[in-house]
């Protein structure tokens, strides 16, 4: 990526996100990062291929971010469940005090035809199996007639919703801390029976 591209990708980043996705145009795009808007077009095509490159940039720097956290974890796996909200939190005080970008953006996108969408839709897929994964290491409270896989299933949804829940809580300031009161619900739900 040319500077002049990174620099509108950076802009169109800090807009979207402040702004909306929908509030913010190409102009002020453009003007933000010093460049014009025949640049923009010649490097992306399209407003809509800037808001994928956006979110594809906010979705890696999150997983390599919690791809440290979760590297720097104890080995446990209730550990390493825990560190994914460790992780959320510090996240949420650097970068997101509007909340998370993907939920922010998915309320203005919602059209699966929309060149982002699968995008959005697939980061919450892949911490939906992260989470699922690291539940696989823990021994389930009471094992289902089918298995301990449907245990691991429900507790990784389980701590799905929570995630999710103080993502959207900590975006709309409804309480103080809903990250660290999600990990400590994760917690007491990660504690044996």
């Amino acid at each position: 990526m040319t500077p002049a591209a990174r620099r509108a990708l950076e802009a169109a980043g800090r807009l979207f996100y402040e702004r909306g996705i929908h509030a913010v145009g190409v102009d002020l795009i453009a003007a933000e990062a010093g460049v014009t808007k025949k640049t923009l077009y010649d490097r992306f095509g399209s407003k809509d291929r800037i808001v994928v490159e956006y979110l594809a940039d906010r979705d890696e720097r999150w997983r390599a971010f919690l791809a440290g956290r979760l590297h720097a974890a104890p080995a446990t796996p209730r550990d390493r469940i825990l560190a994914v909200f460790d992780a959320s939190r510090a996240w949420a005080r650097e970068n997101s005090s509007k909340g998370c970008g993907m939920v922010n953006a998915h309320a203005e996108i919602s059209d699966p035809a929309h060149p982002a969408y699968p995008l959005i839709t697939g980061q919450k897929a892949w911490m939906l199996a992260l989470f699922t994964d690291l539940a696989r290491d823990i021994e389930p409270p009471a094992a289902a007639e089918d298995g301990a896989r449907r245990g691991h299933t429900e507790l990784g949804r389980s701590l799905m919703l929570l995630h999710e829940g103080a993502l959207v809580a900590h975006g709309l300031s409804v309480f103080p801390d809903p990250l660290g009161h999600a990990r400590d619900q994760a917690s007491a739900l990660l504690r044996p029976a």
